[in-house]
């Protein structure tokens, strides 16, 4: 491993100022970065140590009704907070639906939205990928790709996003606070990933310096409790990656769809919302024949980058069974086997 300088700030200020210098990065739980410091596929100059930070660690219901999450909650202490997975039961479901028991005890909900691609390429410096080297090709595109992106992606990078957190929480309109150079802002979460394009290696929106301090819901977001479910299809049903995977969340009255929201992942560089599939739903009653056409709206635009038509399909599939769940209900158990469409609703209550 390339030698690194350590620092551990007191502030916020001091860890910005500390990052913002090149070949510099953030260490929360390092349940990403260190794997990639081991690879010699990330080789940074410094890290800047962020888990003693004050109040970065907290889940608050703020004034306005919206629920701030701090960068540091742990996945699985925000996945078993009970008024948490009563109110956002989908984010739950997809916490729990990622990793294993021990990732999600260390793992931060602030690096949960920062995990870089699984591409096998990315990981193999012997492989040539532009998001690891600007300019250098995309092995992945002759390559072993059947998991890659069927959207958003180019010639440059047909990488997909790894996070199951991140489905739901675009589908909700998630914000995020960032500290940076020139203050606090924050930006929708749909806005914080980017698709490759030209430039594959710059992955998000964030600057140099910048920090995520934390993910805020919007008070809407609880109005979707009633009906709301995350799937996963993946190659094994624990401790896997999503091949592709779907959010679905349904606001019924009158026994119609008032409102709904869907975003898939496994599909895209980033989160994938579908909001040309919502309007499909909107004022419709939740039958087959309607999810059958939102599924068909959400990946008009999809091609396959490789060898992976099949997930096209899958997709369209996964969309249709999210929905169905959804509409039936969100179950008073969160199932056994978070997310998988072969479970069954028997697990822990969310009251």
């Amino acid at each position: 491993m390339k030698p690194f300088e350590y620092i551990r700030p007191a502030t916020v200020a001091e860890a910005v100022a500390a990052a913002a210098q090149p070949g510099a990065a953030y260490l929360a739980a390092g349940t990403n970065l260190l794997d990639l410091m081991k690879g010699g596929v990330s080789r940074p100059d410094r890290l800047v140590d962020v888990t003693h930070l004050d109040r970065l660690d907290a889940i608050e219901t703020l004034a306005d009704g919206s629920l701030r999450i701090g960068a540091l909650v742990s996945n699985a202490d925000l996945a078993h907070d009970p008024a948490f997975a009563k109110s956002y039961p989908a984010v739950a479901e997809a916490l729990l639906s990622g990793a294993s028991a021990q990732l999600r005890n260390a793992a931060t909900v602030g690096g949960n939205l920062l995990q870089r691609t699984r591409c096998a390429y990315f990981y193999d410096t012997a492989s040539r990928c532009n998001k690891r080297e600007a300019g250098s090709g995309c092995d992945a595109r002759e390559g072993e790709n059947r998991t890659h992106a069927v959207l958003g992606w180019s010639e440059n990078c047909i990488a997909t996003h790894p996070s199951d957190f991140c489905v739901p929480l675009v589908a909700l309109d998630a914000m995020v606070e960032i500290e940076g150079r020139g203050g606090r802002r924050e930006i929708p979460l749909d806005e914080l990933h980017r698709l490759p394009g030209d430039t594959p290696a710059r992955e998000s929106a964030l600057e140099p310096g910048d920090l995520i301090v934390a993910v805020r819901l919007p008070p809407a977001a609880h109005a979707f409790a009633a009906h709301a479910r995350y799937l996963k299809v993946r190659e094994r049903t624990s401790y896997a990656f999503a091949i592709v995977s779907a959010a679905a969340a349904l606001r019924i009255e009158n026994g119609k769809v008032a409102e709904a929201r869907l975003a898939l992942g496994g599909v895209a560089a980033k989160p994938w919302r579908a909001r040309a599939a919502e309007d499909v739903l909107r004022g419709i009653a939740p039958e087959a024949d309607v999810f059958q056409e939102a599924a068909r709206r959400a990946l008009t635009d999809a091609k396959p980058s490789g060898d992976n038509a099949f997930k096209i399909e899958l997709a369209r599939r996964i969309v249709v069974r999210a929905l169905t769940l959804a509409a039936a209900g969100t179950p008073a158990r969160l199932p056994a086997l978070p997310a998988s469409p072969f479970a069954s609703t028997s697990g822990a209550i969310h009251a």
